[in-house]
């Protein structure tokens, strides 16, 4: 049984521990590939420890290409050069 992350919000640590991680990458997947915002600026507002680390974290693997992170997830079946 996979254990739950309590004190990292590093996505890469996550994935390569095996912690339980909830899949957030298709809403990221429409976030970044979004054709029409008004502008270039996202203000991400959420409560203290309510996940915010994590999804710069994951967005900085997407962007890095490091997509041995994301097998299995939803992010993998999507195009996002």
């Amino acid at each position: 049984m996979a254990n739950i992350a309590q004190d990292t919000a590093d996505f890469a640590e996550l994935r390569g521990m095996g912690y339980i991680y909830v899949d957030k990458t298709e809403p990221l997947h429409r976030l970044i590939t979004a054709r029409d915002i008004g502008g270039k600026l996202f203000f991400v507002s959420r409560p203290r420890r309510f996940g915010k680390s994590l999804m710069i974290s994951t967005l900085k693997c997407i962007f890095q290409g490091r997509r041995d992170l994301f097998a299995g997830l939803a992010i993998d079946k999507l195009d996002y050069d």
